[in-house]
């Protein structure tokens, strides 16, 4: 019997078992969307504003209706409202992962083609990927959602908020401005692709042959489609890649570019000006030390990579000490995961600015909190802990760019999404409840109903998807 049919018939017999009603379950689509207070104070903690105020010691955050109203010392909060105990603790922003692959149902790269703007991340995000619950477990609140790098004009990117329990539609932060995955190097011109047929550009000089081609293009369709009508043609037809490309050149869908070389960083930056647009980010961009000044002329960002290197040629050249030099030369820098496992604990890659290149620690931890917010168009909203901003905020058992603290609770705007006490709290009788039901499931009567033939009782509504994706998660939340 393979494990999803144990699951089906698991969930089948669901309701002849009984369930701690205290146990938190982290299955997004049996977790309760959190209620939010009116408002909320953290007493007498360590704050880190991320913001004009610095690091505040002995200080209280107050909440009210799901915003940052104040950050100080004894603070009046308002009746009713929730208070925590913040002494010996320590508070952040929500962390921000400005390269994400979490979340995305099926396959991250439409490959087949050299430009596939047309493609949605928003389309396929999966809000029941168990990432999210563990990367909420490492603080993180926000990500922005990318396509992979096979193209050298990729798809069109999804900022998320980690919602847990939410629907895909709901995670989505709307207010966050368009944007579009760009790549350059190895991956689009497949030097490591082991493929029978290949397609064009194959060179480097092809890769920008091909952006300027099709941003020309994209020109060419504006004009016709803004044109004074005549009957005596044929109208334009509209096309959703060039659309997309359109939108850059207008200035209202943000790049973000997969780069390694510090040749092919001046290549992108020569079209942007070429064609009057800005690069946001250079993704991953671990030769942009070298040309620093060339990205902070033109209002670029970098989203970096801390320590990876060696796992293809074109990373030779990467350092440690790549994020300082970009952030001494100006450049709004951050660190991103393109990671799963690496996206539940940026905090600590923050730490690694202060180690290679002593960054101070509270510029530091803006390399994942205000200054990827700066790169997605969104440090009006979150990035910091300042009055009418969302509050997005995490407590920490301590420093949190010490290897020693965790996060206690993670909250997105006023509500509470992640409690370790809770999650730890609830383990036991998860485990418990996961063992009865497989061994109902492989009980004679297999979860196929009562000796009356009466189907049994299930814990699921109407409606309700059984055969869920991620039924062979181990229900047990953090690692």
């Amino acid at each position: 019997m393979n494990r999803t049919r144990v699951f089906f018939l698991a969930t089948l017999a669901a309701a002849a078992l009984p369930v701690a009603a205290a146990a938190p379950d982290p299955v997004s689509w049996s977790a309760a969307v959190p209620e939010r207070p009116n408002a909320v104070v953290v007493r007498n903690a360590t704050v880190w504003t991320s913001g004009p105020e610095g690091i505040q010691t002995e200080a209280d955050l107050l909440v009210v209706a799901g915003k940052v109203q104040a950050v100080g010392r004894d603070l009046t909060a308002p009746p009713g409202a929730v208070e925590i105990d913040g002494r010996g603790k320590h508070v952040t922003p929500g962390l921000i992962d400005a390269h994400s692959h979490t979340a995305v149902d099926g396959n991250v790269n439409e490959g087949t083609n050299i430009v596939t703007a047309e493609v949605r991340i928003a389309d396929v995000i999966d809000s029941e990927d168990i990432n999210l619950y563990r990367e909420l477990a490492g603080g993180l609140t926000t990500a922005n959602v990318l396509h992979g790098s096979a193209n050298a004009i990729g798809g069109q990117n999804a900022v998320i908020k980690l919602r847990w329990g939410l629907p895909a539609d709901q995670l989505l932060f709307k207010e966050a401005p368009q944007g579009i995955k760009f790549a350059l190097g190895e991956n689009p011109k497949q030097s490591n692709w082991n493929v029978d047929e290949r397609r064009y550009p194959q060179t480097r000089m092809g890769i920008e042959q091909v952006i300027a081609e099709h941003f020309e293009a994209a020109r060419d369709l504006d004009r016709k489609l803004t044109a004074k009508p005549d009957v005596t043609k044929v109208p334009a037809r509209r096309d959703l890649q060039l659309e997309a490309l359109s939108e850059i050149l207008a200035g209202k869908r943000l790049v973000h570019a997969h780069s390694y070389r510090a040749d092919e960083i001046l290549m992108l930056l020569g079209l942007a000006k070429r064609f009057g647009f800005k690069v946001a980010t250079f993704q991953h961009g671990l030769d942009g030390y070298k040309v620093a000044d060339e990205i902070a002329a033109q209002g670029s960002g970098a989203s970096i990579f801390t320590d990876w290197w060696a796992y293809k040629y074109e990373v030779i050249d990467a350092i440690p000490w790549a994020g300082s030099i970009l952030h001494d030369r100006g450049v709004v820098t951050s660190f991103n995961s393109d990671s799963n496992e690496l996206a539940r604990r940026m905090n600590l890659e923050a730490a690694k600015a202060v180690r290679y290149g002593g960054v101070p620690p509270a510029e530091a931890l803006k390399f994942v909190t205000l200054n990827p917010a700066k790169q997605l168009g969104v440090a009006n909203r979150i990035g910091s802990l300042e009055k009418g901003k969302d509050a997005d905020f995490v407590i920490w058992s301590g420093d949190p760019l010490s290897t020693y603290s965790v996060a206690e609770q993670t909250w997105i705007e006023g509500r509470k999404y992640f409690d370790r006490a809770a999650d730890l709290a609830g383990r036991e009788a998860l485990a418990k409840e996961r063992q009865a039901l497989i061994d109902k499931a492989k009980s004679p009567a297999g979860g196929k109903g009562d000796k009356n033939d009466n189907p049994p009782k299930r814990r699921h509504e109407a409606g309700d998807d059984i055969d869920h994706p991620h039924a062979e998660d181990d229900g047990e939340g953090l690692q």
